[in-house]
This record gives C-alpha cells, sequence and structure tokens, in this order.
C-alpha cells in the first residue's frame, strides 16, 4: 500500500471508530500532548492477510511504523507505550524468542513498556536475556524482582518531559499464580496493583509533581463473569491521582476511551486496543498553565 494511501485510510479510520472529547475549550496557547500506544501484540510481525476474515489486510509492524512516524510529525510532544504481552503468539517468538520484537519496537522508538504474562513465556531468564536488544525501558511496580535477574532491569515508574509537560508513567502487572508456571517466574513477588497504585500515583502527581500520570497496565479491562476481580475500571474507581489507564490482557476493543469517575469524582481516561497490533491507541491532551483543559481518544485501524 502506498504511504499516502495509508495515512488517508488511517484518518478516515479515526473518524469511523470514533473520538472522545472531555472538555471542549482549548486556546492557541494549549501545550499538546499525544500518548499513542498498543497492547498484546503477541509476536504478531506480518500483517494479516488478505483471506484472514475480520481482521484481513490490518496489521503489521511496518504499517504500524508508517502511521506512528506520521503522527509525530504532527506533533513531536509524543510517547509510544506498550501494555505488555508483547511474546508468544507466532513463530517469530518460537524461533528468535522475542528478539526480533524487541529489536522492531526499538527501531519504532518506543518509549516504554510494561509487562504481561505472556512475556514470562520463555521464563524470567528468557526475558533477561533478550533486554540487550529493547532500547527502551520497563515499569512495573507491583512486581518485586529484587531476587530475580530481573532486579534492577526494571524500575517502578519512569518520567518523562515533553514542551514543558511532566508525564509520570507506572506499571502494573497481573497476579502470576496460577496464570504462568512458577517455574517461569521464579522468586518474582507480586503486589496488590491498587494499593501500589494509589501510593504510586501519590508519589507522581504530590512528590514528583508531575502534570500528567499514566498507569500502564497489564491487569485487564473488565471481568465479567468476576466483577470484583482487581481490573483497571476498579483501579480507576480506588485512585485520586491519575489520569489516563492503558490496559491490557484482556484483548478489548475499545472505540473510543472509557471515562471513569474516580474517587474523588474526577475524570480518568481507560483504553484498550483489542490485541495483535491491529489497532493503534491515541489520546491527546491539552496543557494551560500545566492543567488539563481538555483531552481526546481515538483508535486507529493499522
Amino acid at each position: 500500500m502506498k504511504r499516502r494511501q495509508f495515512i488517508q485510510q488511517s484518518a478516515a479510520a479515526t473518524a469511523i471508530v470514533g473520538g472522545l472529547g472531555l472538555q471542549s475549550f482549548t486556546s492557541a496557547k494549549a501545550k499538546k500532548i499525544t500518548i499513542l500506544h498498543t497492547n498484546d501484540v503477541h509476536s504478531h510481525i506480518d500483517p494479516f492477510g488478505p483471506d484472514d476474515g475480520r481482521n484481513a489486510n490490518k496489521g503489521g509492524v511496518a504499517r504500524r511504523a508508517t502511521l506512528v512516524e506520521s503522527l509525530r510529525k504532527e506533533n513531536p510532544n509524543t510517547l509510544l507505550l506498550d501494555a505488555g504481552d508483547i511474546f508468544q503468539g507466532t513463530p517469530y517468538f518460537n524461533y528468535y524468542g522475542g528478539e526480533l520484537e524487541f529489536k522492531l519496537m526499538s527501531m519504532l522508538k518506543y518509549d516504554l513498556a510494561t509487562i504481561g504474562n505472556h512475556d514470562f513465556d520463555n521464563s524470567i531468564d528468557g526475558l533477561y536475556a533478550q533486554l540487550p536488544h529493547a532500547n527502551f525501558d520497563f515499569v512495573s511496580a507491583n512486581y518485586d524482582f529484587s531476587n530475580t535477574v530481573m532486579d534492577t532491569h526494571v524500575k517502578p515508574y519512569k518520567i518523562f518531559i515533553k514542551n514543558g509537560i511532566k508525564i509520570g508513567v507506572f506499571g502494573l502487572g497481573i497476579q502470576l499464580d496460577g496464570l504462568v508456571d512458577k517455574k517461569m517466574y521464579k522468586e518474582t513477588v507480586y503486589n496488590d496493583p491498587i494499593e501500589v497504585a494509589q501510593d504510586m500515583s501519590r508519589i507522581l502527581k504530590e512528590e514528583q509533581l508531575c502534570d500528567l500520570v499514566i498507569c500502564l497496565s497489564h491487569i485487564g479491562y473488565f471481568y465479567k463473569n468476576s466483577p470484583n476481580r482487581v481490573c483497571d475500571l476498579s483501579l480507576a474507581k480506588a485512585t485520586k491521582d491519575i489520569d489516563l489507564i492503558i490496559g491490557g490482557h484482556t484483548h478489548t476493543f475499545l472505540p473510543k476511551p472509557t471515562i471513569e469517575k474516580n474517587s474523588i469524582g474526577k475524570n480518568v481516561l481507560v483504553n484498550q486496543v483489542g490485541a495483535y497490533g491491529l489497532y493503534l491507541g491515541k489520546v491527546d491532551f491539552y496543557f494551560e498553565a500545566g492543567k488539563t483543559t481538555k483531552a481526546e481518544g481515538a483508535t486507529l485501524i493499522v
């Protein structure tokens, strides 16, 4: 597909798939921060073929790269994030063990990722072995890697400054016990994501004075058959300092971000864009005097 044609189709998809405005007012002086995100790509390097049903001719790292490049040209103040489960799903992972995935994400200039349960599928040692191929960092605040090879290689959060706006991003992972064989994650300790998120978001907002706080989550959007299970929606309700939750694990496709009320009645955006690299999430925040005046979200077809 020619680049111009692809960008035109992507732009059309924004209008078709949907957008979200939290507030309508913004001025010419507002600073715009763009957050792009993926989740549960599961080693899907190539696009789906013409005979792949509803996913026909979608996805693929090359197309995502073209789309990301065009969006960065529109707004250089952009972050590209991934919410985990980078590994497992195609022969590329079986053969290369994650090397190709990390190398390609590095070429796309991902800024940050969190760790999903399938990222342990070659064991924690296999994950560690691929880290030299990742020119981006990993965050996970509720996985304690102190007694593992991943110790010091995963931080609880990372802070970015774009156009004078301070952005704090922390990561959360799902309970591994019962989901992943213990021998795969070894001495990794799982801590309660709600408690950790309350603490992390307070640190980022009150101590680090971040203008924007993002949670990069791999705990799942919502569990219909287990409504009391910890998920992104319950996380949003239980915290007060998170502005955006970027989710993974449940492969939930959202045409636009969900708006949830936090513990003090303020809006939190919660987004997740399916799986396999078929879509790219895009959320724009506008700031004036360090305060958010507007937020818009859309899901773009790759």
